[in-house]
């Protein structure tokens, strides 16, 4: 058959085309409607003209797109970059603690996903948006909008539903779909939203409001159900190793004539004069079959059991951190003045209890918790350095910026009254006062307490009404005002572990100690079957007890930290 040179250049200008129209569709935004852009700028803090028409709004999201979605850790802070690397598995280089230059460079050696990949994926955001939600975030969002789920409701069945009601449920409620507004999270809490940033290391907007908190959680949806399918892929694939482990372990422990037993029980054909080696290799080709054998079935019976008991070790260690925490922000709240309970309701929006007692206003901190502070306030300069503090000073021509010998406690007192006189008088002024606090906040955050005298590191745990800092170094002093600090401005002291590094460190316990256990148990065991079967029944139960005290130890330490 032939080809004229017409036919083959048509053929050749058909290919090319199928491919750039291949190439092109990757491009998500192109479909995207004009308000879904402009989310999209406005959630990866793009400037945007407005009013703008649809192609200006294209080209701002695709100059900006591949550094946003591709390389979103471009972006990330010292403190999320530390926490991704952590939940991978990878020390943190010494001394590049807060360096963000080498961080980066660290994160980018161990990203794996491509640009591709990552595009395409914004094809069909229904697929992955419903991956870190909670089991009862989903049961909330499917009773919400009544898509019924057969009970008993399991997460898988939960997530199918959610997902093949996803475009029904915006079209109800005339809402677009392929980069979903705030209604998606119309079910989820502030102290919801909140956590699910805690938990990923990722920096709560401060200061908050539900749709800077919504916009931060749908930013990082994407990337949190990457790792979540990526700790369930290493959870399942540790689970799997050690059971191929368990196995070879197993076989390897058997004398040849047991081998030869087991293969004529189970009607392999073993070939004349075979050898040790050529008899496991058989053993090996033929394992699915151990399912239905004896001792198979004892051994596999122990790595089951060894593998919940050791992730019920786990978290019974993670939930005892957790109350640790909470024990510890109790005790911590429960020592704080008045003034400072007072401020702690305010700055998140909460009614202060009109001549409430202590015990009323304790018991309100507590029930808010995990709630974001809103706004700027008035307390906004409480961590602030007495230099940052005359710099803003400065700004509002406020004389204390140059008064001789002034203490902090005093340019602190000036700079509340000045922000006051800005809130009250609104305008021009107050839109001043907010635009150099949100340039400035960050910055000065960044260096809390460290150039602190202990006068002032004293004077203002005195304000918590912390009562224990006599006899304390400066290091000491710093620790306890940042955990104080820290609790009146997040709610949590510190950050906890990851969620995905938890699922990752449960399954390399369960792989780790159960691939010791059972190498125990082979070198103890005789060769035949059965004790073969019970020493690895023993060496689990030992790899279990390990597996336990590698917990204990890892919650004893947060608990030390905390």
């Amino acid at each position: 058959m032939k080809f004229s040179f017409s036919s083959l250049l048509l053929v050749a200008l058909a290919a090319e085309s199928t491919v750039a129209s291949s190439w092109f569709s990757k491009a998500a935004y192109n479909k995207w409607h004009e308000t879904e852009l402009e989310r999209w700028l406005s959630d990866n803090n793009i400037p945007y003209p407005t009013p703008a028409d649809r192609k200006d709004l294209e080209n701002l999201v695709k100059s900006n797109w591949d550094s946003k979605v591709a390389t979103p850790y471009q972006d990330w802070e010292p403190a999320q970059l530390q926490s991704y690397l952590k939940a991978k598995g990878t020390d943190v280089k010494k001394g590049a603690e807060s360096d963000k230059k080498s961080l980066v460079q660290q994160v980018q050696g161990i990203w794996h996903e491509s640009a591709d990949t990552a595009s395409n994926s914004y094809n069909s955001v229904k697929d992955w948006i419903f991956d870190s939600w909670t089991d009862s975030q989903l049961k909330a969002y499917l009773d919400k909008h009544d898509i019924p789920v057969p009970q008993p409701r399991k997460r898988d069945t939960m997530l199918q539903a959610a997902r093949s009601n996803y475009e029904s449920v915006a079209k109800k409620l005339k809402q677009t779909a392929q980069y979903p507004g705030d209604w998606l999270y119309e079910t989820w809490s502030e102290s919801e939203l909140k956590e699910f940033l805690d938990e990923r290391g990722v920096p709560v907007p401060q200061p908050s409001t539900r749709d800077k908190l919504i916009a931060s959680v749908r930013r990082n949806s994407r990337l949190s159900a990457t790792n979540a399918k990526e700790s369930a892929a290493s959870a399942s694939s540790s689970a799997k190793a050690a059971k191929e482990s368990l196995s070879d372990q197993l076989l390897e422990s058997w004398s040849d004539s047991k081998i030869k037993e087991w293969a004529d029980s189970n009607g392999i054909k073993v070939p004349q004069g075979s050898k040790r080696n050529e008899l496991l290799a058989l053993a090996r080709k033929h394992r699915d079959t151990l399912t239905g054998d004896k001792v198979a079935s004892s051994a596999s019976s122990a790595f089951g059991a060894a593998t919940s008991n050791v992730q019920d070790q786990y978290d019974s260690a993670t939930s005892s951190a957790q109350a640790k925490g909470q024990e510890t922000f109790d005790q911590a709240v429960a020592s704080w003045s008045d003034s400072r309970l007072k401020a702690y309701l305010d700055a998140r929006g909460v009614p202060v209890p009109q001549g409430g007692k202590k015990d009323e206003l304790v018991k309100q901190v507590r029930l808010n918790q995990h709630k974001a502070a809103t706004g700027w306030s008035a307390w906004t300069f409480d961590t602030w350095s007495t230099e940052n503090l005359k710099k803003w000073l400065s700004t509002q021509n406020n004389k204390a910026a140059n008064k001789a010998g002034a203490t902090r406690e005093e340019l602190f007192k000036q700079a509340q009254d000045s922000y006051a006189k800005a809130s009250k008088s609104g305008g021009s002024n107050y839109a001043s006062v907010t635009s150099y606090l949100a340039s400035a906040t960050d910055a000065a955050k960044d260096t809390t307490f460290d150039t602190w005298s202990d006068s002032e590191l004293k004077s203002y745990l005195d304000s918590y009404g912390v009562p224990n800092y006599q006899g304390s170094n400066t290091n000491e002093l710093r620790a306890m005002a940042r955990r104080n600090a820290n609790y009146f401005r997040y709610g949590t002291s510190t950050p906890q572990t990851t969620f995905f590094a938890r699922i990752q460190s449960g399954a390399q316990w369960v792989f780790d100690q159960l691939k010791i256990g059972v190498s125990s148990g082979r070198q103890s065991a005789e060769y035949h079957g059965g004790k073969a079967g019970d020493a690895v029944t023993e060496a689990a139960t030992t790899a279990t007890h390990r597996a336990g005290e590698a917990a204990q130890r890892a919650s004893d330490k947060v608990k030390e930290e905390l």
